[in-house]
């Protein structure tokens, strides 16, 4: 008798091909509520994201240090350079999406990226002037982090649907956490001991990887979607601007964007306070990686248990206004700890409890939302939002943060001062979680595949 794909709890062992679980299956259904006929692309999209934040990651300490290397007093042009190179970017890779299918295009984005920092190792070889190389590398690292991390997401939201998406998407973004975790503890080995530089060809390495997952799981996303899911291979089509048009035409999408402003504007304030503890603390530069190193370390572990002990079955059952309100809250708390005392033990601790927080929750909610509006929307708007928007709003905050030391604001009291954004944030939190449950007919889903 043939197997129904999508009866739940059913499907073929990938130990036998034989109708009903296997032992392998039924260990793995007891970390996340996979069916059979998504175990392959589940895998591979684990796989995929892995590789992805484990090239990252290899090398976020090494920004982060490049960016004291660059003058902690000069991060807001840094953040607005970010800002222009974003503005650049994403109607380049609409025009990517447009013209070409996304198992052409995806595998290209890693490579190219990898092609750039073969470019950094060569300059740094090359003995290059180190402040100007480390200023460039840093926006070229916020550009690399949020468009890597934003493509991956848009790519998974084409693949699944909602319903797959909030069982599913947990369990996924834990393999990324694992890359996460392994790209920071090679990073804290390897920084005391070996040229920094080496460390990007480890990243390089991570990219390729990348891309060649993307091929395997393109092989298998069609079983995935099920028999009666339309396959969704061709190229996207439309216009280079259609990102910022999109989002001025839908209310989730503006909504969405209002979340994700908030969360750049009180990100950027922690991590300005962060940078300015840790230069006042810290002098030399292998010590400053390590400690960045041994953060994300921390931030990563947390998360790793949140998303596979907790975020795949409380999704379901809570909804995503309180799993997009739990980041905002832990934000506040955040900032009301800095204010009564901005401390480098406290800097860590409340970064390690936000990062956490929204890495395991707040983004994997995020991502579900997507699933639901029109592929073009997938890839370009959502694209707009993750860079231009969050970039946008780093740039903002950024010159607010040095606009109130210059006016002689302490730490504790810029920590007071952005603890009211926190408040409004967790407000727009619940209401974009009941408005993501809506299915207006321009934003309805075309399915997975």
């Amino acid at each position: 008798m043939p197997v129904d794909p999508r009866r739940p709890g059913r499907g073929l062992s990938f130990e036998t091909g034989e109708p009903g679980p296997g032992r392998s299956l039924r260990a793995l259904q007891r970390v996340v509520a996979v069916r059979g006929h998504e175990v392959a692309a589940t895998l591979w999209s684990t796989a995929l994201f892995f590789t992805v934040l484990c090239s990252y990651y290899l090398i976020r300490p090494l920004r982060d240090a490049m960016g004291i290397t660059g003058g902690v007093t000069s991060l807001q042009w840094m953040f607005t350079a970010t800002f222009a190179a974003m503005l650049l970017a994403v109607p380049l890779f609409a025009a990517v999406v447009a013209r070409w299918p996304r198992q052409v295009f995806m595998p290209w984005v890693f490579r190219g990226f990898a092609l750039q920092l073969l470019g950094f190792f060569a300059a740094m070889q090359a003995g290059a002037a180190a402040v100007i190389v480390a200023r460039v590398f840093y926006v070229w690292a916020a550009v690399f982090s949020l468009f890597v991390v934003s493509v991956f997401w848009e790519y998974m939201a084409d693949l699944w649907r909602r319903e797959q998406a909030e069982r599913l998407f947990g369990f996924i973004a834990a393999g990324g956490t694992a890359g996460a975790l392994v790209g920071p503890l090679l990073t804290g080995q390897l920084a005391p001991r070996v040229d920094l530089a080496w460390l990007l060809l480890l990243s390089l390495l991570g990219l390729e990887l990348a891309a060649l997952c993307v091929r395997r799981l393109g092989r298998v996303a069609a079983a995935a979607a099920g028999p009666d899911t339309p396959a969704s291979e061709a190229a996207i089509g439309g216009g280079l601007f259609a990102g910022f048009t999109l989002v001025l035409a839908s209310p989730r999408l503006l909504a969405i964007c209002g979340y994700v402003l908030l969360l750049s504007i009180t990100g950027t304030f922690l991590y300005f306070e962060q940078m300015t503890i840790v230069e006042a603390a810290i002098a030399d530069a292998g010590a400053r990686t390590a400690l960045f190193a041994h953060i994300d370390l921390a931030v990563n572990a947390a998360t790793l248990v949140l998303q596979t002990a907790v975020l795949g079955r409380l999704l379901p059952r809570i909804g995503l206004g309180w799993t997009l309100a739990v980041l905002p809250i832990v934000s506040l708390a955040a900032f009301l700890a800095l204010g009564a005392a901005p401390l480098l033990t406290v800097v860590v601790v409340v970064q390690v409890a936000r990062r956490a927080a929204d890495y395991a929750l707040a983004k994997p909610a995020r991502e579900v939302l997507f699933t639901q509006v029109g592929r073009e929307a997938k890839y370009k708007a959502k694209s707009f939002i993750d860079t231009v928007v969050y970039r946008g709003g780093d740039a903002l905050s950024a010159w607010s943060f040095r606009g109130a030391t210059g006016l002689g604001l302490g730490l504790a009291g810029l920590a007071l001062l952005v603890a009211p954004v926190a408040a409004l944030w967790i407000a727009v939190g619940f209401r974009l979680g009941r408005g993501g449950k809506e299915n207006a007919p321009s934003d309805r889903s075309e399915g997975a595949g």
